[in-house]
């Protein structure tokens, strides 16, 4: 059996990493191809057969492939699923944004048309909860089957190794012991994603870092569309853990998730420790670039700040903030991750891949 991987256009990352590692510590002798970006070739472990992503022997892999993992849309010209094979998307969090047809702003109707081409050829679609299910099925406008596992990416956060973790991350990255680790990470302005356009970075790092003081790093983790956003260099209380490849060790090694819009909060309110959304364009994003699956100021798992002042002071006393929302986090993971017990994996392979 061959299967061919994909995860971020050609990044070792992700739910389909998860599940190549599971499969691959299950043992069975299949063939794996990965989908690889050039720039991203140093973060896939040695001996891995890679193809170059955008390129004919691309195309000529996916054609090949018994099955195709991805956690995104692939859009290689043209490419015909092989009969008989299985595509299995991953996709790659739950949304709070809408997205697809069901956001506010939607893309011109050439690409709109090309990406769902891609989704009619999907099998099988992954999704962390039922009521994520819902949400993907609307976007997608999905009707095909799906399995509601949990994500593959999050096993690590409850893995029996999960403190282990944490500390080797932490010592890799230079984080002393008893320092508060403070990870940031936004998601994308679709008004900014354009490299030509100017996209501050909304949060003054300096004065945040200055004011949290000596026992706080800042962890800036920057989503990829916005490697044109300008950022400050890495220092001892700020490191840009942009190029970081695996985020769920991020999630480890933080004491706190400040975000916005990301799906990033799904996934390390697993870790069960405290959040704050640092909505400083709320109205913009709310109300003209995207829209939201739910109202966030009633269903967030954390406090929802909109001025940098505000965030600051919950930082600097992370105890009461984690105090007063612990209801709202609890009501949280309820809903969205209630799957997300560390099994995802095995629930995945032994569906897919059984013996």
């Amino acid at each position: 059996m061959k299967i061919v991987w994909n995860a971020f256009n050609g990044r070792y990352s992700d739910n389909p990493r998860a599940l190549y590692e599971a499969l691959r510590a299950r043992g069975g002798g299949e063939e794996h191809v990965w989908l690889a970006d050039p720039r991203h070739a140093a973060a896939f472990p040695p001996g891995t057969v890679t193809v170059p992503i955008g390129t004919p022997a691309a195309v000529a892999a996916l054609e090949s492939a018994d099955v195709v993992v991805v956690n995104s849309h692939v859009q290689l010209d043209r490419w015909t699923k092989k009969p008989g094979a299985t595509y299995l998307q991953t996709w790659h969090g739950t949304p709070l944004k809408r997205i697809h047809r069901d956001a506010a702003w939607l893309p011109p109707d050439e690409l709109l048309a090309e990406l769902d081409e891609d989704i009619a050829r999907w099998d099988l679609l992954i999704t962390p909860s039922p009521a994520a299910t819902d949400l993907l099925r609307s976007a997608f406008r999905y009707t095909g089957e799906v399995l509601e596992t949990g994500y593959p990416r999050n096993d690590v956060l409850s893995a029996p190794d999960a403190d282990a973790r944490r500390a080797r991350v932490r010592a890799q990255l230079g984080i002393p012991e008893g320092t508060t680790a403070v990870l940031y990470a936004p998601t994308y302005r679709d008004d900014e994603a354009d490299g030509a356009v100017d996209a501050p970075l909304g949060l003054d790092v300096a004065a945040l870092a200055e004011r949290l003081g000596d026992d706080a790093v800042l962890l800036l983790r920057l989503h990829y569309f916005m490697g044109h956003q300008t950022r400050p260099a890495s220092s001892g209380r700020v490191q840009d853990v942009s190029a970081y490849p695996d985020i769920s060790e991020l999630y480890l090694a933080a004491d706190v998730l400040v975000t916005d819009y990301s799906s990033s909060m799904f996934d390390f309110a697993v870790t069960g420790k405290p959040i704050v959304l640092f909505t400083y364009d709320l109205e913009h994003y709310e109300g003209r670039l995207r829209g939201f699956t739910f109202d966030l100021r009633t269903g967030a798992p954390g406090p929802v700040v909109l001025d940098q002042e505000a965030l600051t002071e919950a930082l600097l006393d992370l105890p009461a903030v984690a105090a007063a929302h612990a209801d709202d986090q609890a009501r949280f993971v309820a809903r969205w991750c209630a799957l997300e017990d560390g099994h995802a994996s095995e629930r995945v392979v032994a569906a897919v891949w059984p013996r």
